[in-house]
């Protein structure tokens, strides 16, 4: 018998194992027609290649829309910070409003209550730029009845007076001036004695006698002997008091703002002018025509 050399037995067994997974292939093919054995085949082929395209897809796209967000968050944090600045300034102009409308109602109010004396209401528009001087420009002048040495208060107290007046405008010396001042008293003993200007916040009160009595938080009111200021005008407390010979030492603080003053009212007569006191009343004036009680305290006997 012939023998079939070994390089035809290799032919012969390829041969059969092909014919074998075509014969395979018909009998999966006529069993599923959707060819699904070629399916697995193809997608267990294919399914590597995909895995890593969708990765490095999903890598590009994921820093791709990171910075576009990026972008996105800055330019929302920037319309956010201009949105916060300009709602911080309306804040600011309508708290500016608000204190402006409680000064205004707190004018008027006590224009109101002094409607028998005659003053005029008045905008700060100007104040002195060095430290030398304490003065402020107001915007009424001449010809709104403005002349020098007129009173200048505001409903918490005493400012300064009229110095220098022109058409529309006029000029007020401040208390605080090294050149300012008013005749004042005490109100508790009623000792008279001038209050100077230092050129700082704080006022001095000159030329109390070394054995008066004076305690720090007493109350300080015009005397209207200096012919500026009517009588009982606020002007300040008492801060603090230092012995002296002859006189004592006193430092005031002013009752009225005079670091920021906004509106004032320029009175146009001396005529006294009754200030709320800090328990809610009003200062005792005298009566106009009104005599003094006599001092046995009966009263005076009628005329017949």
């Amino acid at each position: 018998m012939v023998g079939i050399p070994s390089r035809h037995k290799s032919l012969a067994l390829l041969a059969g194992v092909l014919l074998a997974q075509v014969l395979m292939l018909a009998v999966e093919v006529k069993r599923d027609s959707r060819g699904r054995l070629i399916r697995v085949w193809s997608m267990t082929a294919v399914t590597p290649f995909e895995k890593g395209g969708a990765w490095g897809f999903g890598k590009v796209r994921g820093v791709w829309d990171h910075y576009f967000a990026l972008q996105g968050t800055t330019r929302q944090n920037e319309e956010l910070r201009n949105e916060n600045g300009e709602l911080k300034l309306t804040i600011s102009q309508l708290q500016s409003k608000a204190a402006e409308a409680d000064r205004l109602a707190l004018l008027l109010n006590f224009r109101q209550s002094h409607e028998r004396i005659p003053m005029v209401m008045a905008r700060v528009i100007g104040a002195s730029a060095g430290t030398a001087s304490h003065t402020v420009e107001i915007d009424r002048g001449e010809r709104d009845g403005i002349r020098r040495n007129m009173a200048v208060i505001t409903p918490d107290g005493a400012v300064g007076k009229i110095i220098e007046i022109y058409r529309d405008t006029a000029q007020v010396l401040l208390l605080s001036d090294k050149e300012g001042g008013a005749g004042a008293m005490i109100v508790g003993s009623r000792v008279q004695s001038p209050v100077k200007g230092t050129g700082e916040p704080m006022l001095s009160m000159s030329y109390v006698a070394a054995e008066e009595t004076v305690n720090a938080g007493e109350k300080i009111v015009t005397s209207g002997m200096d012919k500026i200021f009517p009588r009982d005008v606020p002007i300040g407390t008492v801060l603090d008091v230092k012995q002296g010979n002859p006189f004592k030492q006193i430092r005031v603080r002013p009752a009225a703002r005079l670091d920021r003053l906004e509106e004032v009212i320029v009175l146009l007569t001396q005529e006294p002018v009754n200030f709320k006191n800090d328990a809610g009343g009003e200062s005792a004036q005298p009566a106009a025509g009104n005599s003094a009680p006599p001092a046995s305290g009966k009263p005076a006997a009628e005329k017949p």
